[in-house]
């Protein structure tokens, strides 16, 4: 059996705040409470140790792609993120042919079964054409509650989440059904009204997908989607911290609304995460990467990004002044909730999966463990 780990000298983020000089101490795969003889203990001195990133809408990375690729492709997607620090993944897939979904999402799930990944994701095809993003719009369709029931199926209960345009004939009813099966309805790509929005919440909806973007604008006499999900206390609202998606005031009005605890920073990232510039295809669409941008190449629509969550966590604390709390909750502890998995992740606490991240004073990565092994090790003794 491997020797207890021990990182001592740390600033720790617990759920009950941060602890100076503070010890985690990990035995085998999980954290233990205190430490048995001949641990092997770390000096993190002048470091911060945050819980594993999770993160709930990720569409590949590392040059692979979780929407249309092999089952290989989607572990070289996921090692790219753990790199990264994000220790817990759900892969997200794209607009397409329902019975590609479908086979897709049966592959996927076999990898969440072996605990590569934590479920599945579908962002469309059930969403609004006004409001398409980076989807084919010759593949979308209203939501269909069979439809949606075939989806939910095909991934042999390991649905976590679909994204909606619930404005659309058919949208409530397949929110009410989606609640019925534990999966998560969110609310985007979406082209709704405020009123339709509230309705969508008392059918089941809980998640905003990637606020803001993918749905009309916050206006003074129709303030649409954007204010029902940020007021609604049921709602979680998804961010994606890329400098790009948001500008730092949007994200700002969202925490200072919604509060740390019902905020989730995602990723939302394609091929290109931790990869580079070039061209790729995002399911059927082709998107050119320029300078860490993804966008179409017929149209220009903003096509996911190319975003670590390590990149996300760095800028809220060093250019969005929130508080390193607050993001941990945002970036661990609030997706592990949504998922139902915060018996196990999302937060330093003895029992619980030995998933962390190490940082330096400046908030750069510098170690990763997941489950009880080091993915980066930071070699800090």
């Amino acid at each position: 059996m491997a020797p207890t780990k021990v990182l001592a000298g740390a600033r720790v983020v617990l759920p009950t705040g941060t602890v100076d000089d503070g010890r985690v101490t990990v035995e085998g795969t999980r954290i233990a409470g205190t430490a048995s003889p001949g641990a092997e203990v770390l000096d993190a001195s002048g470091h911060w140790v945050v819980p594993g990133f999770v993160d709930l809408h990720n569409h590949g990375g590392g040059g692979a792609s979780f929407t249309g690729g092999t089952a290989e492709d989607v572990l070289k997607g996921v090692r790219t993120h753990r790199a990264h620090g994000t220790t817990t993944v759900v892969a997200s897939a794209v607009t397409g042919d329902l019975d590609f979904l479908a086979r897709q999402a049966g592959m996927l799930a076999e990898l969440a079964q072996q605990g590569e990944i934590a479920g599945v994701h579908f962002e469309g095809p059930f969403i609004s054409p006004c409001r398409k993003g980076a989807h084919d719009e010759g593949l979308l369709r209203d939501p269909d509650p069979a439809e949606v029931r075939k989806l939910i199926d095909a991934a042999h209960g390991q649905a976590r989440m679909m994204t909606l345009a619930t404005e659309l004939p058919g949208g409530l009813d397949s929110v009410r059904l989606l609640a019925e099966h534990g999966v998560i309805a969110a609310v985007g790509h979406t082209d709704a009204t405020y009123e339709q929005t509230l309705r969508a919440v008392d059918a089941g909806a809980t998640v905003a997908t990637h606020l803001f973007n993918a749905m009309p604008p916050l206006g003074h006499r129709a303030p649409g989607p954007i204010a029902a999900l940020l007021e609604d206390e049921r709602v979680t609202v998804e961010l994606i911290n890329d400098g790009t998606h948001l500008h730092p005031a949007a994200l700002r009005l969202a925490f200072r609304h919604a509060g740390a605890d019902r905020v989730a920073f995602i990723t939302d990232a394609m091929d290109a995460a931790g990869f580079g510039d070039g061209r790729y295809m995002l399911g059927p669409m082709e998107v050119e990467v320029a300078d860490g941008v993804a966008r179409l190449v017929e149209g220009g629509s903003i096509a996911g990004s190319t975003l670590t969550l390590d990149r996300a966590f760095k800028r809220a604390v060093t250019v969005d002044g929130l508080p390193v709390e607050d993001v941990v909750r945002a970036i661990s502890a609030n997706p592990a909730r949504l998922l139902g998995l915060d018996d196990r992740i999302g937060s330093l606490e003895p029992g619980k999966d030995a998933d962390l991240v190490v940082l330096d004073d400046g908030f750069d990565l510098v170690g990763v463990m997941r489950r009880g092994e080091w993915v980066i090790d930071p070699r800090l003794g």
